[in-house]
């Protein structure tokens, strides 16, 4: 548990990542995804933060060495080139998801949202790559989107996470103090920046979304729990 997020029912306001949080990462998703490329199984030996030792560039990518851009770039370019095409970021995602964009959600997801909303919580998106990564006709099939205040997406202006102006933009458009906002990322160093910047954080572990979605919920009731009460 990160500084501060045990803190219960004093908080304000939801401040999420979009990708690995609200959706499924292609890491938890690639036996399906190979298949919808028709490669063989185990073609994409990458699996990131599900086995950290075996991934080389993601532990570049941990130690501040490239950007989750570059990250996602080059498994892109690796990727296509299996297929002997040319790919985006935006390629790899629309080839390796679902059909259908909701599909992609979580559907813990979807259920805290709602019930952080329900509980009179602002709920927000802080993302570095939101519409460059996954392409404006997928966001805008997204319900999810629909029930949120606001979205922060670095695309449009080119401030990225962990950096401390990414985190203020976040709450301005959130309209929370940092010390009243739950801050929730599966990237370490940006739950860290997140940390310096005063939030409450937790970091989203996808190798068990159910729980993380578990301990956000307990904080939510708790903070029914204490208005019930007053």
């Amino acid at each position: 548990m990160q500084r501060n997020a045990g803190g219960g029912p004093e908080f304000r306001g939801l401040l999420l990542d979009f990708g690995g949080v609200l959706t499924c990462s292609l890491f938890e998703q690639m036996e399906q995804g190979e298949r919808r490329l028709g490669l063989p199984g185990g073609s994409l030996a990458w699996r990131g933060p599900l086995d950290p030792s075996t991934d080389v560039l993601w532990q570049a990518m941990q130690r501040g060495e490239i950007s989750e851009r570059e990250y996602w770039t080059t498994r892109a370019r690796e990727t296509g080139a299996l297929l002997g095409e040319d790919w985006t970021v935006a390629t790899l995602l629309r080839r390796m998801r679902p059909a259908d964009p909701n599909d992609s959600i979580r559907s813990q997801a979807a259920r805290t949202v709602t019930l952080a909303k329900r509980h009179g919580l602002r709920v927000g998106i802080l993302s570095n790559e939101l519409e460059l990564f996954y392409g404006r006709s997928f966001l805008d099939q997204l319900r999810l989107l629909r029930e949120v205040d606001c979205v922060v997406d670095a695309t449009y202006t080119g401030i990225l996470k962990p950096d401390p102006q990414s985190y203020e933009l976040g709450l301005r458009a959130l309209g929370t103090g940092a010390s009243e906002t739950l801050f929730v990322d599966d990237q370490p160093r940006n739950v860290a920046g997140a940390e310096r910047a005063g939030l409450r954080t937790m970091l989203f572990d996808i190798r068990d979304p159910v729980a993380c979605y578990r301990r956000i919920d307990a904080w939510l009731e708790a903070r029914r729990a204490s208005e019930q009460v007053e």
